[in-house]
Formats: structure tokens, sequence, C-alpha cells
């Protein structure tokens, strides 16, 4: 049985995240840790806490089953748009310049088993 965590109204854009979601795509748990662990992207803190998320609520759902770090694998992850803040910034000859604050919401599924290769 698969597990689900979401993590909503994280503050960096969304182009940015899913570079480090596709480090880690069908990836076992253990070894997407550790590249979460070595990677210099600001956006994978944000992933590694929604990961352990995941992992925890696979074993709230399934107590009977014990299941290490090196059984499951990321089934899904994926990144979607959140809400944009926008804010203006003062220019020359009394105008201003807009400014986007985008956010995004980082859905993580993990699952016992081999990932499939595609």
């Amino acid at each position: 049985m698969q597990a689900k965590a979401i993590l909503r109204h994280t503050p960096t854009s969304p182009r940015k995240m899913r570079i480090v979601a596709g480090l880690i795509r069908g990836k076992q748990v253990d070894q997407a840790q550790a590249i979460l662990l070595n990677s210099t992207k600001a956006a994978s803190r944000y992933v590694i806490q929604t990961l352990k998320s995941a992992v925890s609520n696979y074993s709230q759902l399934n107590p009977d089953t014990r299941a290490g770090d090196n059984e499951l694998y990321i089934k899904e992850i994926f990144v979607d748009e959140g809400p944009t803040m926008k804010r203006m910034l003062p220019a020359p000859m009394g105008r201003a310049y807009r400014i986007r604050k985008r956010s995004n919401h980082l859905t993580i599924v993990v699952d016992k088993g081999n990932p499939v290769k595609k």
C-alpha cells in the first residue's frame, strides 16, 4: 500500500523545485536521501523533509509490516504551482516594477517493492 505526503506553499519557484525532484524520481528512499543530503540546491531541504514525512506516513498506514528505507521507493514525485505573491519595486520616474514571488506544492508518493523502469 502506498503512502503520500504533501508540502504546500513552499517559498521556492516550481521550476527550481522540479530540478531537485527529477534527481530522485524512481529511486529507493535511502538512495534519494543520500542524493538530497549531498545536493547544493536549497530546495533539497524541503524535499528531504517531505520524503521523511511520506516514509513516516507509510509506517503509520502499515503498522504490521516493517519496511526499511532500502525497501521503499519513490513511486511518484511532482511539483505543482502554488499561489504567487505580487509585490511592487520602485522604479525611476515614478514607475513601479512588478515582482512575482512564486511558491509551489510538492507531492511525494512512496511504495514498497521494486521501481518500475520506464
